[in-house]
């Protein structure tokens, strides 16, 4: 194994450290910069006018949790276990709750049930009538035709969805997932 000499070993020492003294100073002086660059300026300029700008509304997460408690409760008082999701517009899950004694399916089952009410806008009991129509909805990714899941709404459009699944019957599903919409008018 070769040594190396002090010599080198400072020199390598002194120009490591001096790269990072550099670097330290850089980022110092980039931070303090105080005035804003014609890119800042025009990106404040875009955002002010909306022009290019897409605005969402969703369940804020303590709704979409309320929401879901108000499912489970729903569910409980009846006996029923079952596991609730929330999902956003977009159909990605905000709040899953698996009920005590819930099967192992019930929490997939909710997401799938919620993704397809907030998908269509409508209850999936509603979505199941149309199977007969349409055969083929069922093999899109994601969804399931069968009641439980409710869609919530703000002027018609949906902006969130609640399913759950458990229940001996969809119909019992689709009325606590309700449940879980009517909370979010109180």
């Amino acid at each position: 194994m070769k040594k190396t000499s002090v010599r080198a070993r400072v020199l390598t020492g002194t120009v490591a450290v001096a790269a990072l003294a550099a670097a330290g100073v850089g980022a110092v002086s980039a931070s303090a910069e105080t005035t804003e660059t014609p890119a800042v300026q025009a990106a404040a300029k875009v955002d002010a006018q909306n022009r290019n700008l897409a605005q969402n509304t969703g369940l804020t997460i303590d709704a979409a949790t309320r929401a879901a408690q108000a499912a489970l409760d729903a569910a409980t008082k009846a006996g029923q276990h079952v596991s609730v999701a929330v999902v956003d517009r977009d159909g990605v899950t905000r709040v899953l709750l698996k009920g005590d004694g819930a099967g192992p399916q019930a929490p997939e089952s909710a997401e799938r049930k919620a993704f397809t009410a907030v998908s269509w806008n409508a209850p999936t009991s509603e979505l199941a009538k149309r199977l007969a129509q349409a055969p083929n909805l069922k093999d899109i990714p994601g969804t399931l035709f069968l009641a439980g899941g409710a869609p919530v709404q703000s002027k018609g459009a949906p902006v969130a969805a609640i399913g759950v699944a458990g229940a001996p019957s969809g119909d019992l599903d689709e009325q606590f997932a309700q449940a879980g919409v009517a909370a979010l008018a109180k």
